[in-house]
């Protein structure tokens, strides 16, 4: 926002009365912010056999038992509903996602009113493969029964050591070929990965980057694989992420073949354990901390120092939607301007898109850091890199919304430039046929919009910025799909 004025106590004073409009949903969204965000989970450790029908029962029993003691959410492991003896005999007991071992987890969060992270369950795969092969389906259930989100694992675990052991995933599983934006709970926003994910640090940077505060890793770790890494690599992904990290898990011997480490646990961000389950079937409980997470990211800011002119960035390649909502905080601070989160309409890690007081035409908006810098020289290569990648993104979705044919995009570097707010940002215009009679004339339109402003100039309210704000964020923040709307006869048997 480029502003000419003749003072800056004028600025204020305008930005003054267009922040005023907007200080009930503001003020809420503070006191809301002021409350701790502490929520209590449960992290569950089972012994799966092949006996389908005493797995479920453990699982109802563990959900009943960490009902009755608060949590909130509850974590169970990779392969909960059964471990198989042979392949064939995983195979055959595979389901599919409407099938009754879902539906039975779903009454069961729907009875005792909690969020289940079903670490992993063997879904039936798809009939056209030339072998049968199932899929390694992690899911999130609400406390109302639906299915939020459903992640196939990506990396397939294949062992195998002459002599010692064989368990090759790929054999009869195929892998999942996407990663899943966070997922929104009472809990935080959720990155889903499954058990030999941990060791791919890629995935959880994606997921980070993406906007996840917690990342879970239902598993089960073999016994020497997990006495020498289980620990260290879930403190490892903890730390580099800044994340909660969530592992459930698989213990003791489950048939001849096979046999898991257990260590069911939760990482805090700064990568302290801070709960894990003794030996045999159990579950612990933990506190989720999101002002916690805030406060590490804060203090660390490792996003900000990340040298992506070194090494690129990592992103998840198959998903463009930002999961970061922009009321995380109430306020954001634009130079010495504080802009109400009603008014940005996008935010990624690094950066914000918010709606223009005097736009000079529809649908004219800015781009800015969220770390307020008045040069682009003062930016970090973190930060370039994810304004432009954010200009080129918001740009797109602008023509789009104002059904325009080009953009105009211009960054007032420098008081000589003509930049006003003292914090870099970047202007993009939505162009039409014959907006301007010359098409240079929309430079001396930006240079002038923001001149010679009195109490009678005429200024967008806040309701109406809210409201334009609120249309733009249905272009980066919509909905996902219900998982199950998806699958080939589904049906919702909750």
């Amino acid at each position: 926002m480029v502003f000419r004025v003749t003072s800056k106590a004028a600025i204020l004073e305008m930005f003054a009365k267009m922040t005023s409009l907007s200080r009930g949903n503001s003020s809420n969204n503070l006191r809301n912010a002021d409350k701790v965000q502490k929520t209590l989970i449960a992290v569950c450790q089972m012994n799966a056999t092949s006996l389908k029908a005493d797995n479920l029962q453990t699982i109802i029993d563990l959900v009943a038992t960490a009902s009755s003691r608060g949590a909130q959410m509850v974590f169970l492991p990779e392969a909960c509903d059964y471990i198989g003896e042979t392949k064939n005999q995983s195979i055959d007991y595979s389901e599919p996602l409407h099938g009754n071992f879902i539906h039975q987890l779903k009454k069961a969060a729907i009875r005792h009113k909690v969020w289940l992270s079903v670490g992993s369950f063997h879904q039936r795969g798809p009939e056209n493969q030339d072998k049968p092969k199932l899929i390694n389906t992690h899911i999130i259930i609400d406390s109302e029964g639906k299915v939020r989100a459903t992640y196939d694992k990506a990396h397939l675990f294949d062992l195998d050591i002459a002599g010692k052991v064989r368990l090759c995933e790929s054999d009869f599983v195929i892998p999942g070929s996407k990663v899943i934006p966070p997922v929104s709970t009472p809990i935080g926003r959720i990155g889903m990965a499954t058990c030999y994910d941990v060791r791919f640090p890629e995935l959880s940077l994606a997921l980070a980057h993406q906007g996840a505060q917690i990342i879970t890793y239902p598993s089960a770790f073999t016994q020497t694989t997990g006495m020498a890494h289980w620990e260290c690599l879930l403190r490892a992904r903890a730390i580099e992420t800044q994340c909660y990290v969530i592992a459930a898990a698989q213990t003791g011997k489950h048939n001849a073949k096979r046999s898991s480490y257990g260590h069911a646990m939760v990482v805090d961000p700064w990568g302290a354990i801070i709960a894990q389950c003794s030996e045999g079937v159990g579950l612990c409980l933990a506190e989720i901390d999101l002002d916690y997470v805030a406060k590490v990211r804060s203090e660390m800011p490792v996003w900000q120092h990340r040298r992506t002119d070194l090494y690129g960035r990592v992103i998840a390649l198959d998903s463009d939607a930002s999961i970061i909502p922009p009321d995380d905080q109430p306020i954001y601070q634009f130079g010495h301007i504080k802009i109400p989160s009603s008014h940005i309409f996008y935010r990624t890690r690094l950066s914000i898109a918010f709606v223009n007081i005097k736009p000079v035409l529809p649908g004219h908006a800015l781009i800015a850091p969220l770390r307020v810098a008045v040069n682009l020289a003062d930016l970090n290569p973190a930060e370039v890199t994810d304004l432009f990648l954010t200009v080129q993104h918001v740009t797109e979705v602008l023509k789009k919304h104002f059904k325009a044919t080009s953009s105009t995009m211009a960054i007032q570097d420098g008081l000589e430039a003509g930049q006003t707010v003292q914090h870099v940002h970047v202007h993009i215009l939505p162009r039409k046929f014959g907006d301007f009679s010359d098409n240079d004339d929309i430079y001396d339109h930006l240079q002038n919009h923001d001149k010679g402003w009195t109490e009678h100039t005429k200024l967008r309210s806040a309701e109406e910025m809210a409201e334009e704000a609120r249309q733009l964020r249905v272009h980066f923040y919509t909905k996902p799909a219900d998982p199950e709307e998806q699958s080939a006869g589904s049906s919702d048997e909750s």
